[in-house]
């Protein structure tokens, strides 16, 4: 037993331990947990290492390092620990993303040798709702994507994640990795969206990461020419409706504090403010 105050790489055997931390906010922890809970803590399986970090024997905290970098449960003493691991083995991460606090503290202690990001947004208010609203109708026409649909909704994806990261999602492996994360979704039941009389996406969104006890939604775009023509909160309603019937009993999000219409909608919808995160964007 580690009788210290330690960090390690954890392994297959420490997944009991990897869950109850994760089950502390599950929440805030939603994407690793569902990571972790479908791969198991085989880095290979993974995509990354967890890191771990130990108070008197016991995993109190842990970072997952992968494509992202996201401290989980991660107290000050832990932050330290996991910067001065990130910083020997390399930035090998697209983003430092999690809780604003950890996020920020971990930021700090890399910038010097990982910076500069290219963007970093400090507060993104993490958003909860456990019900559907009284005053928004889902929109019937919101549906599942079918597997038949993905050339069609692909374009919105891409056209999403470049307008909300700054960066195409097709640059380097020519849009492979995210081909099969959009892929994946849809086939999972889990990509939802509104087209119009001619097959073009109004508006769409999808459940990414989901466990028992909560999932996330992702990914929320409506199409240009549709804008302030009050179809979103509609659109977020049904897919609300679908997550809470058919995924987990907590619908979360997080969005960025200066996007306005966005807060506006989910406002409109019934999530509340529960607490915030922070990316840190190369």
């Amino acid at each position: 037993m580690l009788t210290q105050t330690t960090s390690r790489v954890l392994e297959p055997s420490d997944l009991d331990a990897a869950l109850a931390v994760l089950d502390r906010d599950p929440v805030a922890n939603a994407f690793v947990a569902a990571r972790v809970q479908i791969a198991g803590l085989d880095p290979w399986r993974l995509g990354g290492e967890m890191w771990g970090w130990y108070e008197d024997g016991i995993l109190t905290s842990m970072c997952y390092a992968g494509a992202n970098l996201v401290p989980i449960c991660a107290t000050p003493r832990a932050v330290r620990a996991f910067a001065d691991r990130a910083r020997r083995a390399g930035r090998r991460c697209s983003s430092i993303v999690g809780p604003a606090e950890p996020t920020a503290a971990l930021w700090q202690l890399l910038e010097p040798q990982w910076g500069p990001a290219r963007e970093v947004r400090s507060r993104q208010p993490l958003l909860v709702t456990e019900r559907m609203p009284d005053t928004v109708a889902p929109d019937p026409y919101v549906r599942r994507v079918r597997k038949d649909e993905l050339e069609t909704i692909m374009p919105a994806c891409v056209a999403m994640f470049t307008e909300e990261v700054g960066v195409s999602p097709l640059a380097g492996d020519g849009g492979l990795l995210y081909q099969a994360r959009v892929a994946e979704l849809v086939g999972s039941g889990r990509s939802f969206a509104r087209f119009d009389a001619d097959g073009n996406v109004m508006f769409k969104a999808e459940i990414g990461a989901a466990t028992d006890r909560a999932c996330q939604i992702q990914g929320v775009w409506v199409a240009p020419e549709h804008r302030g023509k009050g179809v979103a909160a509609p659109g977020m309603a049904a897919v609300l409706r679908y997550a809470l019937a058919d995924v987990a009993p907590v619908v979360s999000l997080y969005v960025n504090d200066f996007n306005a219409p966005a807060r506006r909608t989910y406002d409109k919808v019934g999530f509340r403010e529960v607490g915030a995160f922070m990316s840190v964007l190369f």
